[in-house]
């Protein structure tokens, strides 16, 4: 697998796999680890990990809220703040919420967005952190 921008990194997939022939680690690149870690941001609680205790969209806070309009338009906040804060390589083009099937307890959400074609200066990816990142 090439890594056709560099600065995107390589992580690990999620979750976690590991390859039973070479008993390697499984590794994403390019879009399929920024999907990887939109799904870790928006699955991870606050609190939840003990080192960065403010990581996370708290989206376990509205489990139990009517969705209404309000309910809807907080949520995309929520989201929004959480991308913009933990994930420095796409801009967010929109985010909309499907609540058809609200009385079953399920709501979807769609995610657009854009990988930056540049770095950004509070990437982490190593080494591209060492030179470029400047607000760490």
């Amino acid at each position: 697998m090439k890594n056709e921008t560099p600065y995107i990194g390589i992580g690990w997939s999620f979750p976690p796999a590991f390859n039973k022939f070479t008993s390697q680690v499984e590794m994403t690149t390019e879009d399929d680890d920024i999907e990887g870690s939109l799904e870790i941001i928006l699955t991870t609680k606050l609190g939840e990990r003990l080192l960065r205790p403010l990581f996370g969209c708290d989206l376990s806070t509205k489990v139990f809220e009517t969705m209404n309009a309000t309910q809807v338009n907080l949520i995309k906040n929520m989201i929004e703040e959480c991308i913009l804060l933990y994930e420095p390589r796409i801009d967010t083009e929109d985010i909309k919420i499907n609540t058809n099937n609200a009385f079953e307890g399920i709501f979807y959400i769609h995610i657009d967005y854009t990988v930056r074609t540049t770095n950004s200066r509070r990437n982490i990816v190593f080494p591209f952190y060492l030179n470029e990142g400047t607000d760490l």
